[in-house]
């Protein structure tokens, strides 16, 4: 390892079985990589070994490799840079099965639902949660077992040349492009770069590769000529490689419908719940289909697949409220998503309570309050949290406390809606409402 990193070893060998930059959650036998940013994660070693870490990081000259609960440590010239290099070097032990996915939404659920799909067939790591950058992956490929056989990496950029620089870390040889929307302008500027740096992961691939592009999104579809690599497309059109019929939504808001493939048909059931899922569903089984999982597979893994957290999950109160927590993030176009689930719930009323939808640019405000009149002409109550842009059609609380008091009296029948950016943490709002 410490070869890989171009680093000093310091004190004797041990084995290292993945990697953690938090020493709060770091397991035992990892390996604890102190990173430098607004705090020094160096301040944190002790902390780390005493929670079982086998070895560590570090960038300092005091590395002695006698501590008292571990006694071996890699010296390096920057924590973070070698935390890539060790991914680089992990991936030059996986097998030619590394997905890479991005876009401006819905990467983390499709990255859940191909993760779903190809362990029905090969033993998968995936990213956890979000982990998506330049510390996630790595760290995702760190922690992949020895006999892993197919990896799925999600990617997010900040700017131009993010993406680049994770395909340089995980040289993916499948690029997924879930959609291109409005999303960070405040850091993109326009829509346009943001297509400029999600098609980045299809330049990437190798000419053996497989693109598979959202047949339905322009600056998607367009990306086809950005790439080497065989394309499959993927939408709701029947022109489609992969596409869907005879959709349908049941009061559990989990889709059914009959999918197409260039490897035959099958009818699939989603756990995963909202009809906005589907076109991530065409994703992950375009990409699982591609890498040689049977159709019969890629139905029985979607309805296994587990999403992460905070993303379209459904619960009933003691008293009967139907309250769906989709707080993870928000953008206006899960925004609209998360209403138009809500809008299809069989309920007496509709309340959604919504936070600011963050780095939307120059655009923020006009975003936010057509997306309470949009509520609006769906029979949805709005109760805006701190984010005054919502504007008249929404009534305006600050804080969570106030939020869970404007709701009023809920009872069976009633569906609530807690949505909003990851500032506003409004999982504490479905909190509150479940007990």
């Amino acid at each position: 390892m410490a070869t890989a990193v171009g680093g000093e070893l310091v004190g004797p060998d041990v084995e290292i079985e993945g990697a953690s930059i938090d020493s709060r959650s770091v397991q035992p036998g990892q390996l604890f990589v102190p990173i430098v940013a607004e705090r020094d994660g160096h301040d944190y070693i002790p902390s780390a070994l005493d929670g079982g870490a086998a070895a560590y990081l570090t960038s300092r000259d005091d590395a002695t490799g006698s501590t008292p609960t571990a006694s071996t440590a890699i010296r390096v010239r920057d924590t973070a840079l070698a935390l890539a290099d060790l991914g680089r070097a992990v991936r030059r032990r996986v097998p030619p099965r590394v997905v890479g996915i991005t876009g401006s939404v819905g990467k983390t659920s499709t990255k859940d639902l191909l993760a779903g799909v190809l362990r029905t067939t090969y033993r998968t790591a995936a990213s956890e949660k979000s982990f998506n950058n330049e510390l996630g992956l790595p760290l995702t490929l760190a922690g992949a077992p020895d006999d892993v056989e197919a990896v799925v990496l999600e990617m997010g950029a900040r700017g131009i040349g993010h993406i680049d620089l994770l395909c340089r870390i995980a040289s993916p040889t499948v690029g997924v492009i879930t959609r291109v929307e409005g999303v960070h302008l405040e850091l993109f500027g326009d829509i346009e770069s943001v297509a400029r740096a999600k098609g980045e992961l299809v330049e990437s691939l190798p000419t053996d590769g497989i693109a598979v592009l959202n047949a339905d999104h322009h600056h998607v579809a367009a990306m086809a000529d950005r790439t080497s690599a065989r394309v499959l497309r993927y939408g709701l059109t029947s022109n489609s490689d992969v596409h869907a019929s005879d959709i349908v939504i049941d009061d559990q808001l989990r889709a059914s419908f009959r999918l197409h493939t260039p490897w035959g048909s099958t009818d699939l059931r989603l756990g995963a719940r909202g009809e906005h899922q589907v076109p991530n569903a065409l994703a992950a089984a375009a990409a699982g289909g591609g890498l040689g999982v049977s159709v019969e597979d890629i139905a029985e893994g979607m309805t296994a697949a587990e999403l992460s957290g905070l993303r379209m999950e459904l619960a009933t109160s003691a008293d009967g409220v139907t309250v769906i927590n989709d707080a993870y993030n928000a953008n206006p176009t899960s925004m609209a998503a998360a209403l138009r689930s809500l809008a299809a719930l069989s309920a007496r009323r509709r309340v959604a309570v919504l936070g600011t939808m963050a780095e939307l640019g120059v655009d923020s405000a006009e975003a936010h309050a057509e997306i309470a009149r949009e509520a609006v002409e769906l029979g949805i109550e709005v109760i805006a949290v701190t984010e005054p842009t919502y504007g008249s059609a929404a009534r305006h609380v600050d804080g969570i406390d106030a939020a869970v008091e404007a709701l009023g009296d809920l009872g069976d029948g009633d569906a609530v809606l807690v949505k909003g950016s990851r500032v506003a943490a409004l999982e504490r709002v479905a909190q509150a409402l479940l007990g």
